[in-house]
């Protein structure tokens, strides 16, 4: 009985050992990790996607800001199953479950190139629904220039299978995205049913359009990471007064000072910060864009792209409901209307002053939440020369130089001031506000194990 015995248990070890032979091949289908890949297919959807921010009516700053966040996401959900060094966001963030996502097929070979490049494709067509024409057909066509170029050399059926998963992850982040309560929200950036508060110290209308207060309830949209709202709120701020002797007076004094006495430097500080809507991607675009500068000057790979898009675009997202919560609790009036009725009738500061309440500075916010999200990624000395606005013509749109992501933050921030439209209160506030935000993310646990 012995050799029959020894028989069986042969072949049951020889079959066991084809099984787990078939379960290898099947990982090794998915043919490389997505560290393998170029970041640069990334790079490329996200400069698109900030200039049809730029050039489509309705995307204001925190609009624009969902946007990049969804894409970033997209695109972190679509290639994150090519890497052993990263998990899911989904049961991490808010309203993502495992559950709404795809996994890819083990039996099949995927191109994480042409997965994201797909994702974000439609991504793009989806989120920017009411972009021109000539924008749709350049997202067609950026999308088949880099097909064309990353296909080359792979098997008709890998490149199906890489599109069609991406095409199948897009529309899954983008059904999760219309979950939050603001799809199409670049329909109704000034609602009619937002009734203003009235009194002392409360914000009206500014000049010179004197539009309506802009997205009043964009403080409720859900953030991607609760405590970004929850535990980032800032303390009241200085109580307002019209005394001379008051602290409120003198923050008031200070910005009209500054106005006085303006450098040119200054106002170049002003003006290269200000990414108003219609001239440029807006300030999260301004980030955005600071992401793509450090991840080219890294020569990053898809897997470093798709953490820091998603990363940055979280924070940015965050950054914006955070500080709107705070601008429309408190509705502070802004610089322009105080100094007119109490200091100088005839003041006017270098930029126009944006449609909502001032307190926290929404520039502040977001960088300092770039800011800190950058610096976890690459480091506390990452010097970097910021081209964002090279080619502008209508102000001078020169590189400039930072020694590190905190420095450009700070730089941000102090524009707030020499622009005329901040109290400083509101930028330290803000810086704070936003650094918290930016940790926040950083903390979260999907990403490097």
């Amino acid at each position: 009985m012995k050799p029959l015995l020894n028989n069986r248990l042969l072949l049951i070890l020889f079959f066991s050992f084809l099984l787990a032979l078939s379960a290898c091949r099947k990982e090794e289908k998915i043919i490389a990790p997505t560290e393998d890949f170029s970041g640069e297919v990334a790079n490329k959807w996200f400069d698109l996607a900030r200039k049809i921010t730029k050039e489509t009516p309705g995307f204001t700053p925190p609009v624009a800001a969902r946007a990049y966040a969804y894409t970033g996401v997209a695109l972190y959900e679509a290639v994150v199953n090519g890497s052993d060094n990263y998990q899911s966001l989904a049961g991490q963030i808010n309203g993502l479950s495992t559950a709404a996502l795809t996994k890819p097929d083990l039996d099949a070979e995927y191109h994480w190139g042409l997965v994201a490049n797909s994702c974000l494709a439609d991504m793009l067509r989806k989120l920017y629904a009411p972009a021109s024409a000539a924008n749709m057909t350049r997202i067609d066509s950026l999308y088949a220039a880099i097909e064309q170029t990353l296909a080359t050399g792979f098997d008709a059926e890998v490149v199906t299978i890489s599109v069609d998963y991406g095409k199948t992850v897009a529309a899954q982040m983008y059904a999760y995205s219309t979950t939050d309560g603001q799809d199409k929200c670049y329909q109704n950036n000034f609602p009619a049913s937002y009734v203003l508060p009235t009194g002392p110290g409360f914000w009206v209308p500014t000049p010179p359009a004197f539009l309506n207060a802009m997205q009043p309830y964009w403080g409720n949209v859900r953030p991607f990471v609760s405590t970004n709202i929850t535990h980032t709120q800032p303390q009241t701020p200085i109580p307002f007064s019209t005394n001379v002797a008051s602290p409120f007076y003198a923050q008031a004094l200070e910005v009209y000072n500054t106005r006085q006495n303006l450098t040119p430097e200054q106002e170049k500080i002003a003006q290269f910060w200000s990414d108003d809507p219609g001239n440029t991607a807006t300030p999260p675009g301004h980030s955005v864009a600071i992401a793509t500068q450090a991840l080219r000057k890294q020569n990053a790979n898809l897997a470093v792209s798709a953490e820091t898009y998603a990363k940055i675009g979280m924070g940015v997202h965050d950054a914006f409901v955070s500080c709107w919560r705070c601008k429309y609790q408190f509705n502070l009036l802004r610089p322009v209307t105080y100094i007119q009725q109490h200091i100088d009738p005839s003041f006017s500061p270098v930029l126009i002053t944006p449609p909502f309440p001032e307190f926290t500075s929404g520039h502040s916010v977001q960088a300092a939440a770039c800011a800190t999200l950058l610096t976890n990624l690459f480091g506390n000395n990452f010097a970097f020369t910021d081209s964002t606005h090279v080619s502008r013509t209508d102000i001078d749109g020169s590189p400039r130089y930072y020694a590190s992501f905190e420095a450009a933050a700070q730089e941000a921030a102090i524009s707030r001031l020499y622009g005329g439209i901040h109290y400083r209160e509101a930028i330290d506030k803000g810086i704070m506000q936003g650094k918290q935000i930016g940790e926040n993310i950083a903390q979260l646990l999907q990403f490097k194990q």
